[in-house]
């Protein structure tokens, strides 16, 4: 119904709950009066003296007995100011506020207050419309036009309210346009939570008791206020409406905000700017939105940005991420994610952490598909390259680098830390595996580094594996090697017989004696990969030799890293305990769980646990969560040990075995220290680079001289450090 109705007076300010879902023997305020915490001398009525003054100050009420204050109270402060229904005033006193540059008196002048309960010190000026709100204590509301709640206001939440039809509950279309995976938002939402949920779209009672977790996680009661916190800064907006705001909250500007949570505190305040438009969502602490940005039906999580005209639409951003400008659309975004360009798109992928998407970046047009069901995932440390297009559906591995290219085909690239080229002028995709390790060191180190560095949460509710070198990214890497020795070996026996079947056991022998040799034995050889692109065209593997080598060092240095770390924080055991407590069968399967990497079995036993009601709280699934966190480590050492055996075809270290290994890791750490280094000296090497110099020492005042890279310093440091430490270790 879109008309103006004509109601009686008396109904501005009262029945807010409507009558049939009010419960017996409650009023109106029931709910209200939970929410807020009476002042310690309670309010009390007016004095006639001070309705006097108010009248005088041009103000007026409905009934002036419904207008209760607490002392001190300084009527002189509130002025041409109309109050209807239930309105509870705190102290009031002739007190400046002062936010930034902004000084503000305290007090109440040229607004209107319909039902609302309003804190200690308060400044409201100029709020035209004012409803249902509880205003907290030295806050500051100035120039709104309206902010106002519902009596069915759900915050953003995926629930309904008693008697409201299914049909408005609130979805979020995840990683799929066509509302396949749809999730319910709630307050708390991690990043875990959204992709347990969209994932296993198959497992049914999974499906059923996260629906009713989510429905029971909030009152389905009418009647609740909405609210802003303690120390909050409202200025110079048009619309609030169903928004509930943390404490030291500041927003500016804002076009409208609907149907929200905001959470904000003193140590990780929200802010809100100019121009932006919100609605449907959850927005963690410490979040920065401005500059036009619009989103709808989103989570946005703690310590996240948006800024300069972003659209975020039915999408999850994980914690510590940035989006610029850009459109992203039907998305689960994991932590540290970074976007900042205006002519990028993101539509129906899961992006599991790390990841940047270049200027120009198209994930997931679906022009080659006759409708709107299909998906991209990639692991972490996805990066499209500048002005690079990719199709529905594709897959990649963790850390993979696309060169600028247009996609015209699905991919499945299942090779870790590679680059993908697009060579049109061949008319073949190149694939070169671990170009990360050998040609782009000083990137994947400062990665990792980075992303704890901007980790300023201080509540990390997400638990996030930052290392590149992790059970699902080491995984990946034994995928890896087992596919080179596979296609290595297929291309030697092509050369003996063109044509004919290929016995994969035989291949995958030939390919490791081939890939264990000299490394000119593969001298111009064409090794062709399999499965990676949807076309007939070739896909030819760059430098198989190299990066068989090269995936076989980072094992060795993720092994041996969380073995010693072990040892250190075991100094009464020896290499035997530590076999006693690690021996065990390596655990293939790992599941990226919202950046926490958690072993298949466990996140199977998750699922079954939720499903049988065993964990029928969000409190609960996420209790689990931190009690696989507090695992993850002997888990991670656990499979080191096994990965660490394996390589050396062992069942268990002896001392002769573990002493080499140091000596191994020693060396990969030194090369890691020059490869930093040199990666980054190619820059400064570069003549193109130089050419805007008119010398090199104007090049070293504008860039920094390359020995002074903080950066570079930092693993130098590390270097020497693990030295120390490998030093110790093999005293033991």
């Amino acid at each position: 119904m879109d008309r103006v109705l004509i109601l009686p007076p008396e109904n501005l300010g009262r029945n807010f709950i409507p009558a049939e879902f009010l419960p017996e023997g409650k009023d109106e305020y029931h709910l209200r009066n939970l929410q807020v915490s009476p002042p310690e001398a309670g309010w009390r009525h007016l004095h006639s003296e001070e309705v006097e003054r108010l009248v005088k100050n041009d103000n007026t009420a409905a009934n002036w007995d419904e207008v209760l204050v607490s002392d001190p109270f300084d009527p002189r402060l509130i002025k041409n100011s109309h109050f209807f229904g239930l309105v509870r005033i705190g102290r009031v006193r002739n007190v400046i506020l002062q936010h930034h540059d902004l000084r503000i008196p305290a007090g109440i002048t040229n607004s209107m207050i319909i039902s609302c309960d309003i804190g200690d010190d308060v400044a409201i000026h100029e709020v035209h419309y004012l409803s249902h709100f509880i205003v907290g204590s030295n806050s500051i509301l100035l120039n709104i036009h309206e902010m106002n709640t519902t009596d069915h206001a759900k915050f953003g939440n995926g629930i309904v309210k008693d008697g409201e039809p299914e049909e408005i509950r609130t979805w979020l279309s995840l990683m799929n346009e066509a509302g396949c995976r749809q999730v319910l938002p709630f307050d708390g939402m991690l990043a875990a939570d959204a992709y347990l949920w969209a994932k296993y779209i198959d497992d049914e009672s999974l499906q059923q008791q996260l629906r009713a977790i989510t429905q029971q996680s909030m009152d389905s009661q009418r009647g609740y206020y909405g609210s802003t916190g303690s120390h909050c800064v409202i200025k110079n907006s048009l619309i609030l409406k169903d928004v509930c705001i943390g404490s030291h909250c500041y927003i500016k500007g804002a076009n409208k905000l609907k149907n929200l949570t905001i959470h904000s505190s003193e140590e990780e305040p929200t802010q809100i700017g100019e121009g932006v438009e919100l609605v449907n969502g959850i927005i963690g602490f410490g979040c920065h939105i401005f500059y036009g940005c619009k989103a709808v039906r989103f989570v946005l999580a703690n310590n996240s940005s948006l800024k300069y005209g972003a659209r975020l639409i039915h999408s999850y951003l994980g914690d510590n991420s940035t989006i610029s400008c850009c459109e992203i659309l039907n998305n689960l975004i994991f932590p540290a994610h970074e976007q900042h360009h205006n002519n990028s798109f993101l539509v129906a992928s899961v992006i599991m952490g790390q990841s940047n998407m270049a200027a120009g970046a198209t994930i997931g047009s679906n022009h080659n598909s006759r409708s709107n069901d299909n998906e991209i995932q990639a692991g972490r440390g996805f990066w499209p390259g500048l002005c690079t297009s990719v199709k529905h559906s594709s897959r990649f591995a963790s850390f993979v680098l696309l060169a600028k290219a247009d996609y015209a085909h699905e991919l499945d690239i299942p090779l870790p830390f590679s680059l993908v080229n697009n060579n049109v002028a061949c008319d073949r995709l190149e694939v070169m595996p671990a170009y990360w390790w050998m040609y782009n060191m000083y990137a994947l180190e400062r990665n990792s580094w980075k992303y704890l560095q901007r980790d300023k949460r201080t509540y990390k509710d997400q638990n996030i594996e930052f290392d590149p070198y992790a059970p699902d990214t080491v995984e990946e890497v034994l995928h890896a090697r087992s596919l080179l020795e596979l296609w290595v070996g297929k291309e030697a026996l092509r050369r003996q017989r063109p044509t004919g079947p290929v016995d994969e056991a035989q291949a995958r022998s030939i390919g490791l004696q081939l890939l264990t040799g000299p490394a000119g034995a593969l001298e111009g050889w064409e090794v062709l990969g399999e499965g990676m692109e949807n076309s007939r065209r070739k896909v030819l593997i760059l430098k198989p030799h190299k990066a068989w080598h090269a995936y076989g060092d980072m094992l060795f240095y993720y092994a041996v890293k969380n073995l010693m770390t072990y040892l250190e924080a075991h100094p009464a055991q020896g290499l035997k305990e530590m076999g006693d407590a690690l021996c065990a069968a390596r655990q293939s399967s790992w599941v990226n769980l919202g950046g926490q990497i958690v072993p298949g079995r466990d996140v199977d036993a998750l699922r079954r646990d939720i499903g049988m009601g065993a964990l029928h709280t969000w409190p609960d699934i996420h209790k689990r969560y931190n009690q696989l966190w507090e695992a993850y480590p002997l888990e991670k050492q656990k499979h080191a040990y096994a990965v660490l055996c394996s390589l050396l075809s062992v069942s268990r270290l002896d001392a002769a075995q573990w002493s080499q290994a140091l000596d191994r890791m020693e060396s990969i750490q030194q090369f890691i220290c020059d490869e930093v280094f040199a990666s980054r000296k190619k820059d400064y090497d570069n003549p193109f680079r130089q050419a805007t110099f008119r010398n090199p020492e104007e090049m070293n005042a504008a860039i920094g001289d390359i020995n002074d890279n903080s950066f570079i310093v930092l693993v130098r440091k590390e270097t020497e450090a693990m030295k120390q430490r490998v030093a110790s270790l093999r005293n033991r």
